[in-house]
C-alpha cells in the first residue's frame, strides 16, 4: 500500500474505533480529508481509496485542483475564511461551506449560488475559545445569525463548526466540543452536521457529536505552506 492508503486506513480505524467507544453508529462519522497545500495527485489516490469529500481554505489553489480532477465525482468543502469578494466562486464551485461567521457572506452566497445547482450546504462557525485570531461568530450571536441563514433560499443550514483552541488536554478537548453540540441543540432548527475534530483529538469529537472530523496531516503528512495560493 501507498503512504496515503496506509494513513487512510489507519485514521479510519481510529473513527471505527471511537464511534464503537463512544456509542455512536458504525459509519455515522464521516472522513473529510483536508486537502489545502497537497497536490491534485494526492487527491487522486485518496479517491482511488474510496474517499469523496476533500476540504480546501484557499479558493484559487482549490479551483485549480477542481479543473484538475473535473474527471472524478468529488465533494468539495470550503473550510477556510471568507472574504467578501470570494464568494461568488465559492458559491459556484462548491458543495459545502463550513466557514459562515455573518450573514453577510450568507447573504452573498445565497444570492450567487447558480439556480441550476442544489442548495449549498451551509455550517455556521462558532469561536467557542474566544481566540482574538479565530474566525467564528460568538456564541451569543449564533441563534440571530442561524435564524437568519436558515431563511435564505439557494442555502441549506446544516449546522455548526469550530476549530477550538489546540490542546492536548482530553477534558478539554471534551469540553470545547461539547458546547459546540449543545449551541446546535440549542437552536432547535433541525440541523445534522457538526463539523469539529482533526487529526489530534478526531477520538474527543466522535464522542461528542462529529458527523465530519477534518483530517489532513494524518492523510497526507505536514502541510507545505510555501505552496502558492
Amino acid at each position: 500500500m501507498s503512504t496515503i492508503a496506509e494513513n487512510i486506513a489507519k485514521v479510519r480505524a481510529r473513527i471505527r474505533e471511537a464511534e464503537q467507544a463512544y456509542g455512536r453508529a458504525p459509519g455515522s462519522v464521516e472522513l473529510l480529508a483536508v486537502s489545502k497545500t497537497k497536490p491534485a495527485a494526492d487527491i487522486r489516490e485518496a479517491h482511488a481509496c474510496g474517499l469523496a469529500d476533500f476540504g480546501e481554505n484557499y479558493l484559487q489553489e482549490a479551483l485549480a485542483k477542481q479543473a484538475e480532477l473535473a474527471d472524478l465525482a468529488l465533494t468539495w468543502h470550503f473550510i477556510g475564511p471568507i472574504q467578501s469578494n470570494k464568494t461568488r466562486p465559492i458559491a459556484e464551485h462548491f458543495h459545502w461551506v463550513h466557514s459562515v461567521d455573518r450573514l453577510k457572506i450568507a447573504q452573498r452566497l445565497s444570492e450567487q449560488r447558480p439556480a441550476s445547482l442544489p442548495p449549498l450546504n451551509i455550517l455556521l462557525q462558532v469561536n467557542v475559545s474566544g481566540e482574538d485570531s479565530k474566525s467564528g461568530c460568538a456564541p451569543d450571536e449564533l441563534p440571530a445569525l442561524a435564524q437568519a441563514v436558515a431563511q435564505l433560499p439557494h442555502l441549506k443550514l446544516r449546522g455548526l463548526m469550530a476549530i477550538p483552541e489546540p490542546t492536548e488536554d482530553v477534558a478539554a478537548q471534551h469540553a470545547a466540543f461539547a458546547r459546540l453540540r449543545e449551541l446546535m441543540l440549542a437552536l432547535n432548527l433541525g440541523l445534522d452536521a457538526l463539523s469539529i475534530g482533526m487529526s489530534h483529538d478526531l477520538e474527543a469529537a466522535v464522542a461528542e457529536g462529529a458527523t465530519w472530523v477534518r483530517i489532513g496531516t494524518a492523510l497526507f503528512g505536514a502541510r507545505d505552506y510555501g505552496v502558492s495560493h
